[in-house]
């Protein structure tokens, strides 16, 4: 069996969910999600991939991670044989994400491992794409509000950009991390759209509205989206999928919003600096997007 340990903001889960999907459909075996991390964790929204995506994954219990990773299941083991100077001694099953940028080791994997890490690229999950949309399509029904405004990007040429400040803003490690995305990227990608685009009609999502409105001035047709917020939050990302063009922050989230967009004839716009302290993105960014 394959495990992925998952954690992390809704975007973070996709990607190690993917990761593991697309593994373990290679290697035809079972895909277990261990969400042992959750317990006492207070940011975000938790857990959300079965709540929100209609995946049926199952979840890892102490049993199946003690199968996998023997003596080092246990989580504190885990944590030591986590630090690099500890790598020696992990077991051959127990496998850690050595870089950011995608790691080709990943293809000589078979049954039987643990998978600990980000996995941010599509390149883990390129060739199962189709079982990935599939398994990512939202599960609850729309709502009044939801419902009447994806009526309306399906009638314009709409256009999803994203300001993600919040725990960027609030937080000195996060914004020391990431940073934030500049008023002039998000000027220079609004006029690459109107370049490219006949007649955009842009849909703001923030978890910042107010400063978006007061900062950025969009001369073009536009609304804000504004009222899905902590469980509902992950409605913005399917309403982001449903346009037809995505300019998006330095965020899994709206990553996401934007790849689950099956057209293949979209224009996305994405931050060519995506980490403050120059984390190489060189695979984050699928080649045919634009990054600027």
């Amino acid at each position: 069996m394959i495990i992925s340990h998952i954690i992390g903001g809704l975007g973070n889960q996709m990607f190690q969910y993917a990761a593991g999907r697309a593994l373990s459909l290679k290697c035809e075996c079972d895909l277990l999600l261990d969400i042992s991390a959750f317990t006492n964790y207070g940011l975000h929204q938790g857990f959300e991939l079965q709540r929100v995506f209609n995946c049926t994954t199952g979840i890892a219990t102490e049993t199946d991670v003690r199968k996998v990773l023997g003596w080092q299941s246990p989580s504190f083991v885990r944590r030591i044989v986590l630090r690099s100077s500890m790598e020696k001694f992990r077991s051959e099953e127990f496998v850690v994400e050595p870089h950011f940028q995608y790691w080709s080791g990943i293809n000589d994997l078979t049954e039987d491992c643990y998978l600990y890490g980000y996995w941010q690229t599509e390149k883990y999950f390129a060739a199962e794409a189709e079982q990935i949309r599939k398994d990512f399509t939202f599960k609850l029904p729309m709502e009044s509000n939801n419902a009447e405004l994806a009526q309306h990007i399906s009638q314009v040429n709409s256009v999803s950009l994203h300001v993600r400040r919040g725990d960027y803003v609030s937080n000195s490690k996060n914004i020391a991390t990431h940073g934030l995305c500049s008023l002039e990227y998000y000027l220079v990608a609004i006029q690459h759209i109107a370049k490219h685009i006949e007649c955009p009609h842009f849909f703001i999502f923030s978890d910042d509205i107010a400063w978006v409105k007061d900062n950025l001035k969009i001369d073009f047709p536009h609304q804000y989206v504004d009222h899905n917020y902590g469980a509902e939050s992950y409605n913005d990302m399917r309403l982001m999928s449903m346009c037809k063009h995505h300019i998006i922050a330095n965020s899994s989230f709206s990553w996401w919003g934007a790849w689950l967009n099956p057209k293949v004839d979209k224009v996305v716009i994405a931050p060519k600096c995506w980490f403050a302290n120059k984390t190489n993105i060189q695979d984050l960014i699928p080649q045919s997007w634009v990054r600027l």
